[in-house]
C-alpha cells in the first residue's frame, strides 16, 4: 500500500515537471479520506513583440502618451535608429530663442577663467572694504571709550545720590508724619500723600519766592553802583 502511494506521488511530480500534466480532476482510491487533487497545466501565451523594427508612436493616436509626443522623445528615438525613426533632424537643434537661454545658462553656471578671476577679485575688495571699516568703527569706539566709561561712572554716581536723597527725603517726611499727627502713619495712606502733597506746594512756593528774589536783586545792583562809578 505504502510504495503504491509513493509510487503515485512520484509519476505526479515527474509529470509536473515535465509539463504534461492532464487538465483533470483525479480522485485516488489509494489515497487517504478521499482526498481531491487539481491537477492543471500553465501554457503561457506568447508574447507579441516586434523586436526587429523599431517602436514609432503614432503622434496623432488618442492612446499615444504625451510624453512620446515631445521633441525629448523625437531626439531620443533619433539617437537610438537614427533615419530609420523617420525624424526630420533639423527640428531637433534647439530655436534661436531657447540657444540664447542655453549660452546664458551656462555662462552664469560655467563662467570662464578671466570671469571668475574677475569675480574672485571685486570679492577681496568687497571683503577688505568691510574690514577696513570694521577697524575704523573699532578705532574710534576705542577713541570714544574713556568718555563712555567716565559717563558712565557719573550715571552710577547720580544714581546712587539720587537713591539716597530720595530715602534721606521719605525718612524726613515720616519725620515730620509722626510730628504732625502724633503717632508713625502708613507713607501708602491718604493722610500721608495729603501731607506730602501740602509739603510740596510750599516748597514750590519757596522756590518762587527765592527766584523773584533773586530777580529783584540782580535787577538793583547796577543802579546801585552807578553813583559810584560818577564820583
Amino acid at each position: 500500500m505504502a510504495t503504491s502511494l509513493l509510487g503515485r506521488r512520484t509519476a505526479i511530480f515527474c509529470w509536473a515537471f515535465r509539463g504534461i500534466l492532464p487538465t483533470t480532476s483525479v480522485l485516488s482510491d489509494s489515497f487517504p479520506r478521499g482526498i481531491l487533487h487539481q491537477i492543471a497545466n500553465y501554457n503561457p501565451k506568447p508574447l507579441k513583440l516586434n523586436l526587429k523594427d523599431p517602436y514609432i508612436p503614432d503622434k496623432e493616436g488618442q492612446k499615444t502618451p504625451e510624453w512620446q509626443k515631445t521633441l525629448k522623445y523625437d531626439r531620443k528615438l533619433y539617437g537610438r535608429y537614427g533615419s530609420a525613426s523617420g525624424i526630420d533632424p533639423e527640428k531637433l537643434w534647439p530655436s534661436p530663442a531657447k540657444l540664447e537661454e542655453i549660452i546664458a545658462e551656462e555662462r552664469e553656471w560655467n563662467p570662464s577663467l578671466e570671469v571668475m578671476l574677475e569675480n574672485i577679485g571685486a570679492r577681496e575688495k568687497e571683503l577688505a572694504a568691510k574690514r577696513l571699516a570694521k577697524e575704523k568703527l573699532i578705532a574710534a569706539n576705542m577713541a570714544k571709550m574713556p568718555k563712555m566709561v567716565a559717563d558712565w561712572r557719573k550715571e552710577k554716581r547720580d544714581t546712587k545720590m539720587k537713591a539716597r536723597e530720595d530715602k534721606d527725603k521719605r525718612a524726613r517726611l515720616l519725620a515730620e508724619a509722626r510730628e504732625r499727627f502724633g503717632f508713625a502713619i502708613d507713607p501708602r495712606s491718604a493722610r500721608f500723600q495729603e501731607m506730602v502733597g501740602e509739603i510740596e506746594k510750599e516748597e514750590r512756593k519757596k522756590k518762587k519766592l527765592m527766584k523773584r528774589k533773586l530777580k529783584i536783586e540782580q535787577s538793583l545792583t547796577p543802579v546801585a553802583e552807578a553813583p559810584a562809578a560818577s564820583t
